[in-house]
């Protein structure tokens, strides 16, 4: 058993992929649309639009499509270690270019250089640094 999470959009699902990859977080490995080879149509709106899609890059790895029925992202965040301040640093720019920290990235009480952010998406992302030991 792994847990995947799985990101729903009403119609910007790729051209949020598109970003986390400039972001340099992985790649999309799999795209299926609406419409496509027989693949069933909610609206003619969402022909086109990401039915699914895998998401993978070192260390993660998640779903996505668009749907017409997709509720506002919250309760729920991707929660990103890494091993490098500076990469920590560079990340956290990326991503919230567009988007609103709700923590700033810091040192925190518990030792952890950690910060949140919501992207331009409504994704909510947490990323930290861990301390040492």
């Amino acid at each position: 058993m792994r847990l995947a999470n799985y990101l729903f959009f009403t119609t910007d699902c790729e051209e949020a992929l598109a970003f986390y990859t400039q972001c340099g977080l992985g790649r999309v490995e799999e795209m299926k649309r609406h419409g496509d080879r027989g693949m069933p149509v909610a609206s003619e709106a969402m022909r086109g639009k990401v039915l699914h899609a895998r998401f993978a890059g070192p260390g993660i790895e998640f779903f996505a499509s668009d749907n017409h029925d997709a509720e506002p992202m919250r309760g729920s965040a991707h929660y990103l270690v890494l091993d490098d301040r500076a990469q920590t640093d560079s990340l956290f720019e990326r991503l919230g270019a567009g988007g609103t920290v709700t923590t700033p990235l810091k040192v925190q009480p518990w030792g952890g250089y950690y910060g949140k952010l919501t992207d331009r998406f409504g994704v909510q992302w947490m990323i930290e640094y861990p301390p040492a030991g």
